[in-house]
Protein backbone atom coordinates (compact mmCIF):
# COMPACT_ATOMS: atom_id res chain seq x y z
CA UNK A 1 0.00 0.00 0.00
CA UNK A 2 1.53 3.31 -1.01
CA UNK A 3 -0.20 5.41 1.72
CA UNK A 4 -2.93 5.95 4.20
CA UNK A 5 -3.66 9.63 3.92
CA UNK A 6 -5.42 12.24 5.99
CA UNK A 7 -7.05 13.58 2.85
CA UNK A 8 -9.66 16.11 3.73
CA UNK A 9 -10.09 19.02 6.06
CA UNK A 10 -13.78 19.31 6.79
CA UNK A 11 -13.38 22.84 8.08
CA UNK A 12 -11.70 24.13 4.89
CA UNK A 13 -11.49 21.99 1.75
CA UNK A 14 -8.10 20.68 0.72
CA UNK A 15 -6.43 21.14 -2.63
CA UNK A 16 -6.79 17.48 -3.43
CA UNK A 17 -10.48 16.70 -3.78
CA UNK A 18 -11.76 13.45 -2.34
CA UNK A 19 -14.88 11.66 -3.52
CA UNK A 20 -16.29 9.54 -0.73
CA UNK A 21 -18.61 6.63 -1.37
CA UNK A 22 -20.04 4.28 1.26
CA UNK A 23 -19.08 0.65 0.77
CA UNK A 24 -17.06 1.44 -2.35
CA UNK A 25 -14.82 -1.34 -3.61
CA UNK A 26 -11.82 -1.20 -5.87
CA UNK A 27 -12.72 -1.48 -9.52
CA UNK A 28 -12.98 0.36 -12.81
CA UNK A 29 -15.63 2.85 -11.65
CA UNK A 30 -13.39 5.04 -9.44
CA UNK A 31 -10.69 5.18 -12.11
CA UNK A 32 -13.20 6.52 -14.62
CA UNK A 33 -14.34 9.16 -12.12
CA UNK A 34 -10.78 10.44 -11.73
CA UNK A 35 -10.77 11.31 -15.44
CA UNK A 36 -13.78 13.62 -15.05
CA UNK A 37 -11.70 16.56 -13.82
CA UNK A 38 -8.69 18.50 -15.07
CA UNK A 39 -6.68 21.34 -13.59
CA UNK A 40 -5.13 24.54 -14.89
CA UNK A 41 -2.32 26.38 -13.12
CA UNK A 42 -1.98 30.15 -13.17
CA UNK A 43 0.36 32.56 -11.44
CA UNK A 44 3.78 32.03 -9.94
CA UNK A 45 4.27 28.80 -7.92
CA UNK A 46 5.31 29.31 -4.29
CA UNK A 47 3.78 32.79 -4.27
CA UNK A 48 0.47 34.35 -3.15
CA UNK A 49 -0.42 34.76 -6.85
CA UNK A 50 -0.50 31.01 -7.55
CA UNK A 51 -3.90 29.51 -8.36
CA UNK A 52 -5.09 26.03 -9.36
CA UNK A 53 -8.38 26.00 -11.29
CA UNK A 54 -10.55 22.93 -11.89
CA UNK A 55 -12.40 21.98 -15.08
CA UNK A 56 -15.01 19.33 -15.79
CA UNK A 57 -14.80 16.83 -18.65
CA UNK A 58 -16.22 19.42 -21.05
CA UNK A 59 -13.49 21.90 -20.16
CA UNK A 60 -15.81 24.19 -18.17
CA UNK A 61 -14.44 25.82 -15.04
CA UNK A 62 -15.93 24.56 -11.78
CA UNK A 63 -15.44 25.10 -8.06
CA UNK A 64 -13.36 22.30 -6.46
CA UNK A 65 -15.04 23.10 -3.15
CA UNK A 66 -18.67 23.14 -4.25
CA UNK A 67 -19.07 21.54 -7.70
CA UNK A 68 -17.20 18.25 -7.15
CA UNK A 69 -19.49 15.86 -5.23
CA UNK A 70 -18.19 14.75 -1.86
CA UNK A 71 -20.42 11.88 -0.80
CA UNK A 72 -19.71 9.80 2.24
CA UNK A 73 -18.22 6.51 2.04
CA UNK A 74 -3.72 4.87 0.08
CA UNK A 75 0.03 4.84 0.06
CA UNK A 76 -0.10 6.91 -3.01
CA UNK A 77 1.13 10.48 -2.87
CA UNK A 78 -1.43 12.68 -4.57
CA UNK A 79 -0.71 15.63 -6.80
CA UNK A 80 -2.47 18.98 -6.55
CA UNK A 81 -5.86 18.65 -8.19
CA UNK A 82 -6.20 14.87 -8.02
CA UNK A 83 -9.76 13.63 -7.46
CA UNK A 84 -9.91 10.15 -5.94
CA UNK A 85 -12.45 7.75 -4.43
CA UNK A 86 -11.58 6.79 -0.89
CA UNK A 87 -12.85 4.58 1.90
CA UNK A 88 -13.20 6.41 5.21
CA UNK A 89 -11.45 4.70 8.14
CA UNK A 90 -11.46 7.24 10.96
CA UNK A 91 -10.90 10.82 12.01
CA UNK A 92 -8.60 12.99 14.13
CA UNK A 93 -9.69 16.23 15.86
CA UNK A 94 -6.93 18.83 15.50
CA UNK A 95 -7.46 22.11 17.36
CA UNK A 96 -6.47 25.00 15.08
CA UNK A 97 -6.68 28.50 16.56
CA UNK A 98 -9.35 27.40 18.99
CA UNK A 99 -11.51 25.60 16.41
CA UNK A 100 -11.84 21.91 15.62
CA UNK A 101 -10.09 21.10 12.34
CA UNK A 102 -11.16 17.53 11.53
CA UNK A 103 -8.65 15.34 9.68
CA UNK A 104 -10.21 12.37 7.92
CA UNK A 105 -8.17 9.19 7.66
CA UNK A 106 -8.90 7.32 4.42
CA UNK A 107 -7.51 4.89 1.88
CA UNK A 108 -7.75 5.04 -1.89
CA UNK A 109 -10.23 2.36 -2.98
CA UNK A 110 -7.84 1.44 -5.81
CA UNK A 111 -4.98 0.77 -3.40
CA UNK A 112 -3.87 -2.88 -3.65
CA UNK A 113 -4.47 -3.33 0.07
CA UNK A 114 -7.77 -1.46 0.31
CA UNK A 115 -9.80 -4.65 0.82
CA UNK A 116 -8.07 -5.19 4.19
CA UNK A 117 -8.99 -1.81 5.63
CA UNK A 118 -12.49 -1.12 6.94
CA UNK A 119 -12.01 0.85 10.16
CA UNK A 120 -9.33 2.65 12.16
CA UNK A 121 -8.33 -0.52 14.04
CA UNK A 122 -7.27 -2.07 10.74
CA UNK A 123 -4.67 0.66 10.38
CA UNK A 124 -3.25 -0.24 13.77
CA UNK A 125 -3.31 -3.93 12.83
CA UNK A 126 -1.79 -3.83 9.36
CA UNK A 127 0.26 -0.62 9.46
CA UNK A 128 1.63 -0.24 13.00
CA UNK A 129 3.17 3.17 13.58
CA UNK A 130 1.25 4.95 10.80
CA UNK A 131 -1.24 6.64 13.11
CA UNK A 132 1.48 7.67 15.55
CA UNK A 133 3.51 9.18 12.69
CA UNK A 134 0.43 11.03 11.42
CA UNK A 135 -0.30 12.43 14.88
CA UNK A 136 3.30 13.62 15.27
CA UNK A 137 3.25 15.28 11.86
CA UNK A 138 0.11 17.26 12.69
CA UNK A 139 1.53 18.07 16.12
CA UNK A 140 4.80 19.55 14.83
CA UNK A 141 4.24 20.81 11.29
CA UNK A 142 3.70 24.47 12.26
CA UNK A 143 6.79 24.70 14.47
CA UNK A 144 9.06 25.85 11.57
CA UNK A 145 6.78 28.92 11.27
CA UNK A 146 7.59 29.80 14.86
CA UNK A 147 4.24 28.54 16.17
CA UNK A 148 3.76 26.20 19.15
CA UNK A 149 2.86 22.53 18.92
CA UNK A 150 -0.69 21.82 17.79
CA UNK A 151 -3.20 20.43 20.26
CA UNK A 152 -5.89 17.79 19.78
CA UNK A 153 -9.33 17.00 21.15
CA UNK A 154 -9.94 13.57 22.73
CA UNK A 155 -6.27 13.57 23.85
CA UNK A 156 -5.18 12.89 20.27
CA UNK A 157 -7.26 9.70 19.97
CA UNK A 158 -8.20 8.63 16.45
CA UNK A 159 -11.96 8.07 16.33
CA UNK A 160 -13.44 5.21 14.32
CA UNK A 161 -15.30 5.13 11.01
CA UNK A 162 -18.78 5.48 12.54
CA UNK A 163 -17.71 8.63 14.37
CA UNK A 164 -16.10 10.00 11.19
CA UNK A 165 -19.25 9.44 9.13
CA UNK A 166 -21.30 11.38 11.68
CA UNK A 167 -18.85 14.29 11.44
CA UNK A 168 -19.09 14.17 7.64
CA UNK A 169 -22.90 14.14 7.79
CA UNK A 170 -22.93 17.13 10.14
CA UNK A 171 -20.40 19.04 8.06
CA UNK A 172 -22.36 18.33 4.89
CA UNK A 173 -25.48 19.85 6.49
CA UNK A 174 -23.45 22.95 7.41
CA UNK A 175 -22.14 23.16 3.84
CA UNK A 176 -25.69 23.06 2.42
CA UNK A 177 -26.72 25.89 4.75
CA UNK A 178 -23.65 27.83 3.65
CA UNK A 179 -24.38 27.39 -0.06
CA UNK A 180 -28.04 28.38 0.44
CA UNK A 181 -26.93 31.47 2.42
CA UNK A 182 -28.76 30.26 5.52
CA UNK A 183 -25.72 31.08 7.66
CA UNK A 184 -22.88 33.56 7.64
CA UNK A 185 -19.87 32.09 5.84
CA UNK A 186 -17.61 35.02 6.60
CA UNK A 187 -14.68 35.10 4.14
CA UNK A 188 -15.47 31.67 2.63
CA UNK A 189 -15.92 31.90 -1.15
CA UNK A 190 -19.11 30.04 -2.10
CA UNK A 191 -19.08 30.78 -5.84
CA UNK A 192 -20.15 27.73 -7.85
CA UNK A 193 -21.43 26.82 -11.32
CA UNK A 194 -23.48 23.67 -10.71
CA UNK A 195 -25.72 24.35 -7.70
CA UNK A 196 -28.33 26.29 -9.62
CA UNK A 197 -30.55 27.22 -6.66
CA UNK A 198 -27.63 28.62 -4.67
CA UNK A 199 -27.49 32.44 -4.32
CA UNK A 200 -23.77 32.12 -5.10
CA UNK A 201 -24.33 30.36 -8.44
CA UNK A 202 -22.51 31.91 -11.42
CA UNK A 203 -22.52 31.27 -15.16
CA UNK A 204 -19.73 29.62 -17.13
CA UNK A 205 -18.94 33.02 -18.65
CA UNK A 206 -18.56 34.55 -15.20
CA UNK A 207 -16.38 31.64 -14.08
CA UNK A 208 -14.14 31.99 -17.12
CA UNK A 209 -13.84 35.71 -16.52
CA UNK A 210 -12.70 35.06 -12.94
CA UNK A 211 -10.06 32.60 -14.14
CA UNK A 212 -8.79 34.85 -16.92
CA UNK A 213 -8.30 37.70 -14.45
CA UNK A 214 -5.39 35.70 -13.01
CA UNK A 215 -2.01 35.84 -14.75
CA UNK A 216 -1.27 32.74 -16.81
CA UNK A 217 2.53 32.97 -16.61
CA UNK A 218 4.15 30.02 -14.89
CA UNK A 219 7.78 29.65 -13.91
CA UNK A 220 8.09 26.14 -12.51
CA UNK A 221 11.81 26.39 -11.97
CA UNK A 222 12.68 25.48 -8.41
CA UNK A 223 14.30 28.37 -6.57
CA UNK A 224 16.73 27.68 -3.78
CA UNK A 225 14.83 29.93 -1.37
CA UNK A 226 11.68 27.85 -1.98
CA UNK A 227 13.35 24.68 -0.77
CA UNK A 228 13.80 24.94 3.00
CA UNK A 229 14.28 21.92 5.25
CA UNK A 230 13.56 21.97 8.97
CA UNK A 231 14.68 19.37 11.51
CA UNK A 232 13.27 18.72 14.95
CA UNK A 233 15.10 17.02 17.79
CA UNK A 234 13.45 13.85 19.04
Amino acid sequence: MRALLPLLRTGAPAVAAVRLLPGASAGPGPRRAMALYRTEERGQPHSPDYRLFFKDVAGHYISPFHDIPLKVDSQEVLSRGDVVHVKILGILALIDQGETDWKLIAINVNDPEASKFHDIDDVRKYKPGYLEATLNWFRFYKIPEGKPENQFAFNGEFKNKAFALEVIKSTHACWKSLLMKKCDGGPINCTNVQICDSPFHCSQEEARSLVESVSFSLDKGSKEEDQVWHFLDK
